[in-house]
């Protein structure tokens, strides 16, 4: 009995004589992310240090060409066209009347039958610069009341007529069947058939048919 207490008293005290299993320490984890984080700082500034580009100095931006200056010619002196002032152009076809001496035939207000012929006369003259054929005459224009030309026939001239000159121009008439008074407004053309004269010239021819 003695034996065997001796015996777990040596197991105890060589179990308790054997070196102990170290403790592994509790990593720091701080610790850990810090020096991950100085690793990772490193490699990306030997990587930059390696890969970082050559600045390459700016190029010298092109100056353009100052395009030459055009001197314009001096502009050749024209002589103008010397014009009198208060002179009127000359006009080819024009003329003008006398009131006192246009109505050669037919004054205005002629009583006149139903039918009845007639041929009306005015004196004017010349005022153009250009001599008037036998194919210058006068042509109806408008009337009151409208379209009535009174079945007019126009007479050409007679004769030459120079600038300056005046001659008498005819019409053959024939007044409407219908009572009332009608007036028929007439102005001259040339042998081109392009009538002339001014509005304050229009030929008029006036009767009452009775």
């Amino acid at each position: 009995m003695k034996k065997l207490f001796a015996l777990l008293l040596l197991a105890l005290l060589l179990a308790g004589c054997a070196p102990a299993t170290p403790i592994e320490p509790t990593p720091d984890v701080n610790a850990i992310r810090t020096s991950a984080a100085n690793t990772v700082i490193a490699e990306f500034t030997l990587t930059a240090a390696v890969f970082t580009p050559t600045v390459q100095p700016p190029s010298e931006t092109p100056t353009l060409a100052t395009p030459p200056t055009v001197t314009p010619s001096p502009a050749l002196a024209t002589n103008p066209t010397q014009v009198a002032l208060g002179t009127p152009a000359a006009i080819c076809d024009d003329y003008s009347f006398d009131l006192t001496t246009l109505d050669v035939t037919i004054p205005d207000g002629t009583p006149m039958t139903p039918g009845q012929e007639f041929t009306k006369t005015w004196k004017i003259k010349n005022t153009g610069i250009c001599t008037w054929d036998t194919n210058y005459k006068a042509i109806f224009s408008y009337s009151s009341p409208p379209n009535e030309d009174m079945d007019a026939q126009p007479i050409p001239l007679a004769a030459l007529v120079a600038p300056g000159q005046e001659v008498e121009v005819s019409v053959q008439f024939k007044a409407p069947t219908t009572p009332g008074e009608y007036t028929g407004y007439w102005q001259m053309v040339n042998s081109k058939g392009i009538s002339f004269g001014k509005k304050e010239y229009t030929l008029i021819v006036k009767i009452v048919v009775q």
